[in-house]
């Protein structure tokens, strides 16, 4: 009896201490699953972070690209999110009310055609505000769409040479050019 007792002890150890290695294994597993993640997550050299003389209009910019990237997915209730912390951001900078007022009205836009057409006055406002400013590091492209707004065509900033086009999102994603570079 008291052998079985032993075992069955025995047994129940056995498996605990291998219940212990295994968290203990998926626990270092998801430890280098965090460290990779972080890896991959670390400005690589030639990604194009950018930052602005302007601490405050930095702020306004970062909120400009995510409105950019929204108007890119045919995101309403994203370029609506981004307008509002455009706004908010740019009640802060000094000559920044014609700014807030063209985020506020892409905030309260009907439609997301209505958005980017206010999005074309307030890039515009943008290209003359970080031109201003100037560049503390990175560069930013001023990029441009003959096509859009009915052919009259618009500019918008971006961090990246490659065109994406908030004008048109998917149907027509890279149609445009870089126009200039602010370094």
């Amino acid at each position: 009896m008291k052998s079985i007792v032993g075992l069955l002890v025995g047994a129940v150890l056995l498996a605990a201490c291998n219940t212990a290695s295994e968290k203990k294994e998926e626990h270092q597993h998801q430890h280098a699953v965090q460290q990779e993640t972080k890896q991959e997550n670390k400005v690589r050299p030639n990604d194009n972070q950018v930052s602005l003389k302007d601490d405050q209009l930095n702020l306004v910019y970062e909120q400009y690209l995510l409105l950019t990237k929204a108007l890119i997915a045919s995101d309403m209730a994203g370029a609506k999110e981004a307008g509002m912390a455009i706004e908010l951001g740019a009640k802060a900078l000094h000559n920044g009310s014609r700014l807030a007022g063209l985020a506020a009205k892409i905030t309260t836009a009907t439609n997301i055609e209505v958005q980017r057409t206010l999005f074309s006055d307030l890039s515009n406002e943008m290209v003359t505000k970080v031109k201003a400013a100037g560049i503390k590091s990175g560069e930013v492209y001023v990029e441009y769409c003959p096509m859009a707004l009915n052919d009259k065509g618009a500019s918008w900033l971006s961090n990246q040479k490659e065109i994406k086009n908030p004008y048109y999102g998917a149907s027509m994603l890279e149609c445009g050019e870089v126009k200039e570079t602010l370094k």
